[in-house]
């Protein structure tokens, strides 16, 4: 195992074990990994299995049909992967659990949780809500996890990702902001599963096809702005250009980090109604469909860019 693939396999596991993976352990014996999905996603299971063989003494798939008088069948069925014993397995759960309760090693977090990890957990956990073809929330379940572990582990996805989650009502970790609801797409986008069709951003389905001759621009009080349409049609000209950053994933989650994430959470804002030149419009809902971000947050940033002399 070289260090890049064992990287690449601690990564996966963290995001298993954030997940739906868990490793059991009976008496007078060796600690086993294991996972369970729904037979409905057994592409997924399949998937994991195949990825994680290499490293792990896993049996292939198996086929369970367990009954369930909560469901109109009167059973669920499912595919479940068990490991074998081994050295690894033994040291993941000595980190991982506490007295058999399930734990966060944060430091073990710090060295291998990264996109790929975030990826497995939301294939695993997470959730995407969408209404009439908009989303609206990202969830991550981590009712399992006490407050105190969660709170620690929305620090972390800042201060990794630039991601700022909050809790909801049942200790779940949820994101509602458009914008911030695209940029985690965006981060973990290459390494969804095809067959995880659910909890993927429909793109194509988002853009509009009419557009306002006439609206209202919010900018920050802080911009100086005599001639309003004219200022704005002008800082608008770079929109070709952030359309080139936001089509690119590197440059979009790099740009994400540095500038975008100072339009989100902008105050004191002034109103302006200007009519907007016809051939900014499509670029504006082209980036929208990447971004989640609004008419006033695209602007915004064009005059940003251009005081930071990026584009």
């Amino acid at each position: 195992m070289n260090s890049v693939e064992e990287k690449d396999f601690l990564s996966y596991i963290c995001g298993k074990l954030l997940g739906d993976g868990c490793i059991t352990l009976q008496p007078r014996r060796k600690p086993r990994f294991q996972f369970i999905h729904t037979a409905s996603d057994y592409d997924w299971c399949n998937f994991c299995y195949k990825k994680l063989q290499p490293f792990l003494p896993l049996s292939p798939p198996s086929y369970r049909k367990v009954q369930d008088i909560r469901t109109l069948k009167g059973y669920t069925e499912r595919y479940m992967v068990q490991s074998k014993t081994a050295n690894i397995i033994t040291y993941l759960e000595s980190i991982w659990y506490s007295s058999r309760k399930k734990i966060i090693p944060f430091d073990f977090l710090k060295s291998y949780f990264n996109e790929k990890a975030l990826a497995w957990w939301y294939l695993d956990d997470g959730h995407l809500k969408v209404d009439n073809g908009t989303p609206r929330k990202i969830i991550l379940s981590t009712d399992n996890f006490t407050k105190l572990e969660n709170q620690q582990l929305i620090k972390l996805l800042v201060k990794r990702f630039s991601l700022c989650f909050s809790l909801d009502g049942q200790n779940r970790l949820v994101i509602y902001d458009q914008p911030q609801i695209y940029y985690f797409y965006r981060l973990v986008e290459p390494f969804i599963h095809p067959s995880m069709h659910r909890k993927m951003i429909q793109f194509d389905e988002l853009q509009n096809k009419s557009f306002p001759k006439r609206t209202t621009i919010y900018l920050p009080n802080n911009f100086t702005i005599s001639k309003p349409t004219f200022t704005i049609n002008d800082n608008l000209e770079y929109l070709p250009k952030l359309y080139e950053i936001v089509n690119d994933r590197n440059h979009y989650i790099d740009y994400y980090k540095n500038y975008f994430i100072k339009v989100l959470d902008l105050k004191d804002m002034k109103p302006y109604q200007v009519n907007v030149d016809l051939k900014h419009w499509q670029i504006i809902d082209n980036i929208k469909k990447f971004t989640g971000m609004n008419n006033s947050q695209i602007t915004s940033l064009c005059f940003i860019l251009q005081s930071y002399k990026e584009i």
